[in-house]
């Protein structure tokens, strides 16, 4: 065995000069808590709950606190998230006649004491307190609970996220990737037969391409959502359920209301996704413009679910949901996953589970 210093030189680990963790494959530690306050500033600071809903005004003002420890380590590449913090947002709230006149308006908190990596696939526990109990008061404080529980969870939901990317090194450990060779030669040959075929088309371009230009960059940002699931029982049976506001009251636990006329409206999960029927056909198909009330003013997307019935008591829904933006109007980027999410956990998983459809 050599002596420490005399070995080979080509075995020995030596700290580089520069200081640069190569393609970080030693361990590396990022304090993650002031980004983290910083994060959750940004997304709930005056954050609209509720805007004239039941003549109630509800929003939150700011992040009072953001306590204990979070942090990204890395090992050879690898994030590894880890934090145990708790969090305090201030409301207010306002309660107002049918003539506009101001009844009551009140302060409250919301406390989430524990929000942990040991429990990042489950939502934290969520504490709503107001500072008048009078019945205006609780009346408001149910509103903040009932609206206001679900959005400041999925926002929580996008920090969660965004430690498991990485957190403030995520931009980072993005720029240190090293490209493979193969990749790169893959690269530049596929960037090179990609020229030769546009500057051809270019040649070719008829009237009406400037057009369809124009239509594909309107559809930028956007994406779709396609799905296919299984339920045991009859088509008819299924298509009632999802026209039916007492089934969806049911199997949501949220208030719903649903028109089962073209043309009609509905309203679902608490109010949280409004439209209108295009087209019924029973026990085949439901066509609906779907909203989401946290999207960008004006847009709308296209659902269309088809009922197939391949043989008697098994029905094959068919999912198609256009037109998703890929941000809401706070900045999000998590729209399509949740929207996906949400058909998947919240509607046909409990479909099967409450009307005992299989699972």
């Amino acid at each position: 065995m050599a002596r420490y210093g005399e070995g080979d030189k080509r075995w020995i680990v030596e700290e580089r000069p520069d200081g640069t963790n190569v393609h970080n494959w030693h361990w590396s530690e990022t304090n993650c808590l002031d980004w983290s306050r910083n994060f959750f500033n940004n997304l709930l600071n005056d954050l609209p709950i509720l805007t004239g809903e039941s003549n109630l005004f509800i929003a939150t003002t700011k992040v009072s606190s953001v306590d204990g420890e979070a942090y990204v380590n890395i090992r050879k590449g690898k994030i590894i998230p880890g934090y145990e913090i708790s969090l305090t947002l201030a409301w207010q709230g306002e309660a107002k006649d049918s003539d506009g006149k101001s009844l009551l308006k009140v302060d409250g908190t919301v406390e989430i004491p524990y929000i942990s990596d040991e429990n990042a696939g489950e939502d934290p526990e969520l504490k709503v307190t107001v500072k008048d109990e009078g019945p205006i008061g609780r009346t408001l404080k149910d509103a903040m609970l009932s609206k206001g529980k679900p959005l400041i969870l999925d926002k929580i939901r996008v920090w969660v996220q965004s430690m498991a990317k990485g957190g403030p090194v995520k931009d980072e450990l993005e720029t240190k990737k090293p490209t493979p060779p193969q990749q790169q030669n893959h690269a530049a040959a596929v960037a090179s037969a990609a020229v030769a075929p546009s500057l051809a088309s270019a040649a070719t371009k008829k009237e009406g391409s400037v057009e369809k230009d124009a239509k594909k960059k309107k559809k930028e940002g956007f994406k779709s959502i396609s799905m296919t699931e299984r339920f045991n029982c009859r088509a008819r049976d299924l298509y009632e359920i999802l026209l039916d506001e007492n089934r969806w009251k049911g199997f949501t636990q949220s208030n719903a209301k649903i028109s089962k006329e073209v043309g009609g409206e509905f309203s679902i999960f608490d109010g949280s996704v409004t439209g209108t029927n295009v087209e019924l056909q029973e026990a085949k198909l439901i066509v609906q413009k779907w909203r989401f009330g946290s999207w960008p003013d004006g847009v709308h997307s296209l659902v269309k679910l088809v009922l197939e019935e391949p043989e008697p008591g098994v029905t094959v829904v068919k999912l198609t949901h256009n037109d998703v933006p890929e941000e809401d109007r706070y900045g999000n980027a998590t729209v399509v996953e949740n929207t996906e999410r949400g058909w998947r956990d919240l509607i046909f998983q409990r479909i099967r589970a409450v009307f005992g459809f299989g699972i």
